[in-house]
Parts: structure tokens; C-alpha cells; sequence
């Protein structure tokens, strides 16, 4: 059922330049877990402005054909009141924000946002086992991935809590990576990553923000690394009402050249250089 589908996929991610040629791991990652497995039983196909449910068992082809839509398209597999509150992450981002990422073997990972348990398995295949601790905010969310994540003997630590606070009892972390993008990046994640590590984050439809450590540990700087966006069916409506990975545009119309850098009491917001600054907000968000 699912290996022409899979083929599909890779081969499009392929004809489009997705696959990172810095970063041949992440396609035999992808291969080796493939997405339906973390999926649930139950996702979500939009119809006009309404989500639609498909259920494994009684619709497998067509649950098949939500999950491996296409390199852009997110899966949604939560709803409340109409609107996607959770999704599996397009595969075009969830290698996009890999690559950003570059893990290497032995080291000691901190995700934020464990959802269906996906992007953890790949970062632990990557990694070895035990070198990955991943937070996650809902206590069923946390007990479902952490199913799938021992059923292929994934051995990620999956702990319950406030993803703004990160998980100080595992740190230092020589790379940080959310699942979903926030508004500010919170000090703590800065202060739980090592010097010179890296921390990556969605940032609204555009792409990702990849922030590096200072050596003194003190600040994190980066830039947003735009990436290609295709309409869905359901985009007007995911950009309205952001679930996993996609969210509203954080008030900037491009990512082109935007760069954010963070300290213990702000974060600042610029474009091109750090001199000129578009935005100031303290750490706990407030404009100064």
C-alpha cells in the first residue's frame, strides 16, 4: 500500500532539490521511518473549509493518500472546533529544519514539541540511542509517541512539560530544534545549549530560523533561512489557525535577509545587518 506512494514522495522531493546533498543520512532516515508509522488511526482530509475525517481502517487508500499528499503538505491528525490543532510536518520542512539542524552521531539533543514522535525518531536514528530528550506539553501526546518511539526501539527520552522552559535536568545540548514556531525564543533554550550549538526554529510560513551560540554562551544570532512554500487545499485556512509548523507570519512579509539575535533580557529582531534593527522585545515579550 504504501511503497508506491513512498517512491512518489521521494521522487518529487528529489526532482525539487529537497534532499540535502550535505546531508545524504536524512533520506536513509526518512527511508527507514517512514511517516505513516507515526501516524494515528485517524487524520484529517479538508474539503472545502471543513476537516474531514479518514480512519486507517475503514479507509486505508485514502489515509495512505493524506499522509503521503505531497512534500508540502502537513498532515493534519488533530481538530478541535474545526481547526487543525496538531499535524505530522510536511516532509519538505521536517528536512529542511534536519539539515539546519546537522546533528552528528553522539551528540546530545533537545527537542521541543514532540507531537507524533516523527522528528524525534529521525534525530535519534542519527544521534545513537539514549542522546535524545524531547519535551512535549500534553500528557497523552507524550504517552502516544512514547509507544511509537519504544516500538521501534527508538530510545528517546520523552518528558512531560513547558516546552518554553526546555529541560535543564539533561542540559548542555549540542543542538536545540522546535517543532512549532514561537513568537520570542525563550532564554532558556540559549542558556541549555552548549557554546557553538545550534538552535533551529519554524518561523511562520517562511522557513526556519537557525540561531548559533556564542562562544561565550551569552547571546544566540542567526538568520531565517527562507524555503519554498506550494498552496494546499486547506492553506488559507492553516494560516489563519496555525497547528504544527505553520503559523501566521509574525507580523514580516519575507524571511529574505532577516536575522534575530537573543540575550538573557531581549531579543532583536533585524534585516541584512544587526544595525538595522526591526523590532525589540524584552524576554517576556513586551516591547521596551
Amino acid at each position: 500500500m504504501f511503497g508506491e506512494r513512498r517512491r512518489r514522495l521521494a521522487d518529487a522531493m528529489e526532482w525539487r532539490g529537497d534532499w540535502p546533498l550535505e546531508a545524504p543520512w536524512i533520506r536513509h532516515a526518512v527511508g527507514a521511518l517512514p511517516r505513516h508509522r507515526f501516524a494515528p488511526d485517524r487524520v484529517y482530509h479538508c474539503v472545502g473549509r471543513l476537516y474531514v475525517p479518514v480512519d486507517r481502517w475503514t479507509q486505508p487508500d485514502r489515509w495512505a493518500d493524506v499522509v503521503y499528499s505531497g512534500p508540502d503538505d502537513p498532515t493534519v491528525v488533530q481538530v478541535a472546533d474545526g481547526r487543525p490543532v496538531l499535524t505530522l510536518a510536511s516532509p519538505a520542512a521536517v528536512v529542511a529544519m534536519l539539515a539546519a539542524l546537522a546533528p552528528e552521531p553522539g551528540e546530545h539533543l533537545l527537542e521541543l514539541g514532540t507531537g507524533c514522535g516523527w522528528n524525534a525518531a529521525l534525530l535519534s536514528w542519527r544521534t545513537g540511542p539514549g542522546n535524545v530528550v524531547s519535551v512535549e506539553p500534553d500528557p497523552r501526546l507524550a504517552d502516544q509517541a512514547r509507544r511509537r518511539l519504544d516500538g521501534i526501539s527508538a530510545e528517546v527520552a520523552v518528558e512531560t512539560g513547558d516546552r518554553e522552559a526546555g529541560w535543564p535536568d539533561s542540559a548542555p545540548y549540542d543542538g536545540v530544534i522546535a517543532t512549532s514556531p514561537a513568537e520570542r525564543i525563550p532564554w532558556a533554550w540559549v542558556a541549555q545549549t552548549r557554546p557553538g550549538g545550534r538552535i533551529v526554529v519554524p518561523w511562520g510560513l517562511h522557513g526556519h530560523l537557525v540561531l548559533l551560540v556564542a562562544e561565550d554562551g551569552r547571546s544566540a544570532s542567526g538568520h531565517v533561512r527562507p524555503r519554498p512554500q506550494t498552496s494546499t487545499p486547506c492553506d488559507d485556512h492553516l494560516r489563519r489557525h496555525p497547528a504544527g509548523g505553520v503559523e501566521e507570519t509574525q507580523g514580516l512579509d519575507g524571511a529574505d535577509g532577516i536575522g534575530i539575535t537573543v540575550t538573557a533580557d531581549k531579543q532583536t529582531v533585524w534585516l541584512r545587518d544587526e544595525d538595522n534593527v526591526l523590532d525589540v522585545s524584552t524576554s517576556r515579550g513586551d516591547r521596551p
